[in-house]
């Protein structure tokens, strides 16, 4: 008999070792972290330019509502609505606003998610574009897992029709 109750507790036990780390700590409503990658497209050949306004310092700038699209471990469509301060006579935009991203995480649910933090600074001589990118749930979220993304976004190029190109690298926790 106790040879049964032996065999029974170790393929138990067996069994238990079998579960993933993350997915026990899931369930006990952890933080899970995981390192994602991906490429996108901005949509700069479909943006709609609201206004262009030039400083007296010599800086125009231009607010606008354009489309991202992402691949890779974050896929989906980004709303963006940006301010960027374009500084031609030193070659330099800056670009800051908000943004909305709507679609999935890791293959995971569909998602909302927020980020009114990100900014991008592009040299407009090279075009050599480099951000980062501050994805987290709405404040009145109602939707699972939690999902907040913190993103390096490095320019890569442009299409032939003049959209730009990127590789996105960086962390989303689930929770």
């Amino acid at each position: 008999m106790s040879l049964v109750l032996s065999t029974v507790f170790l393929a138990a036990v067996a069994v238990l070792a079998t579960v993933h780390p993350a997915q026990t700590r899931e369930s006990r409503g952890q933080d899970r972290s995981v390192e994602v990658v991906g490429t996108g497209v901005h949509h700069f050949s479909t943006a709609r330019i609201h206004s262009a306004t030039p400083t007296d310092d010599g800086v125009l700038v231009q607010r606008s509502t354009d489309t991202v699209t992402l691949d890779g471990d974050l896929a989906g469509t980004v709303l963006y609505h940006s301010t960027a301060r374009i500084d031609e006579a030193n070659g330099t935009a800056v670009v800051t606003g908000a943004q909305v991203f709507s679609g999935t995480v890791l293959d995971g649910a569909p998602t909302l998610l927020f980020d009114d933090r990100f900014r991008f600074d592009i040299d407009l001589r090279t075009g050599a574009t480099r951000g980062e990118v501050h994805f987290e749930p709405s404040k009145d979220a109602r939707h699972e897992p939690r999902v907040w993304c913190d993103l390096i976004v490095t320019g890569t190029g442009s299409t032939p029709e003049g959209d730009s190109t990127f590789d996105y690298r960086g962390t989303c926790r689930t929770r």
